[in-house]
């Protein structure tokens, strides 16, 4: 085999991140096709992307033997729909987070991808970013002595898109905004959520409450691990002022802060004498460099016959803690995970 052959299903914005990282940045692999309900995306990413064919039909994709693997960015209720036909159709897969609606279908995901003998990885790619990983070097040396606290917090300056503000469609923003904080403190704390206590409220899409009563777009959760160590997330969705993601680690001995505020190096200094840096503006400038090496990890897997590094299993405990965390916001009491 010459290089793997992808496609991708699923042309939002951050299919297409992925996908352009598999048509020029990988040299062992190659898009081949595109699949979009929408016809009109479907052709603009193939258009985009310089390859010739695109469909409106996933299936259609899956049928296509030149394809070796896929990347499954789609809303999350189709996840589960989707990877099980792509493990059936003996296509590898990397499935955005959230992987599913409940651990009932990460399970189905995950059983068909072992029967199919297919990599199933799933898309966090902060454990790709080089300050988290070293940061998780630092804690396992022992740097700052024993882990204690875990606090992550995701603010996105986007609104939600319409289909968002339905909870039994989208799990709300503790999936599509915090399930990469949810991973964070477990690749962190070493260990599974024991129960967690969540709080939310609607304070800046006023105008869809009434449809929409359930909706929260800031939330604050706190969690405790099976091994006793403790978490704090702090995920909120249109904050203004940009996007925000940080992450502390708090030891026996020291603690390690994670990101950055600033998107550049840039520094004004003006006549008023104010200083102005300009603030970090989206999650794609962040995190670029992690989905690359997120993307090479996925071929690697797949050409050497190893396991992912983020597994199904790390996808459906995320995917757990979500729907606990959502069962605490509407009964307002402590939910204990299994």
């Amino acid at each position: 085999m010459d290089k793997l052959g992808i496609g991708l299903i699923g042309a939002g914005r951050a299919g297409m991140i992925h996908a352009r990282h598999f048509r020029s940045n990988l040299n062992n692999a190659r898009l081949v096709a595109v699949a979009d309900p929408n016809e009109s995306i479907a052709k603009q990413a193939a258009t985009e992307l310089e390859i010739g064919d695109w469909y409106t039909d996933y299936r259609q994709l899956l049928a296509d033997e030149r394809i070796h693997a896929v990347v499954v960015v789609t809303p999350t209720k189709y996840h589960k729909e989707i990877v099980v036909a792509a493990a059936k159709a003996g296509k590898h897969v990397l499935c955005e987070k959230p992987m599913a609606m409940n651990a009932a279908e990460c399970d189905e995901m995950i059983d068909a991808c072992t029967q199919a003998k297919v990599k199933l990885q799933i898309g966090f790619m902060r454990r790709f970013d080089e300050s988290f990983l070293e940061a998780k070097r630092l804690t396992e040396e022992g740097v700052i002595g024993e882990v204690i606290l875990v606090k992550s917090l995701t603010r996105g300056p986007s609104k939600p898109q319409p289909w968002m503000y339905d909870l039994r469609l989208s799990n709300g923003p503790l999936a599509e905004v915090n399930s990469h904080d949810i991973d964070t403190l477990r690749w962190f704390a070493g260990s599974d959520f024991a129960s967690v206590y969540a709080i939310g409220g609607n304070y800046r899409c006023k105008e869809i409450q009434e449809q929409f009563p359930d909706f929260y777009d800031n939330v604050v959760l706190t969690g405790s691990f099976k091994n006793g160590k403790q978490g704090v997330i702090d995920g909120a969705l249109s904050a203004q002022y940009g996007y925000d993601a940080r992450v502390e680690v708090v030891g026996t001995e020291g603690a390690i802060f994670i990101g950055q505020t600033h998107e550049r190096t840039l520094v004004t200094a003006d006549k008023n004498k104010q200083l102005t840096r300009p603030f970090m503006n989206s999650w794609k400038t962040l995190y670029k460099d992690a989905y690359l090496s997120e993307a090479r990890h996925f071929i690697a897997c797949i050409l050497e016959d190893v396991q992912p590094r983020v597994s199904g299993y790390d996808g459906k405990m995320a995917v757990a803690a979500v729907n606990a965390g959502n069962a605490s916001i509407r009964k307002g009491e402590v939910i204990r995970l299994g």
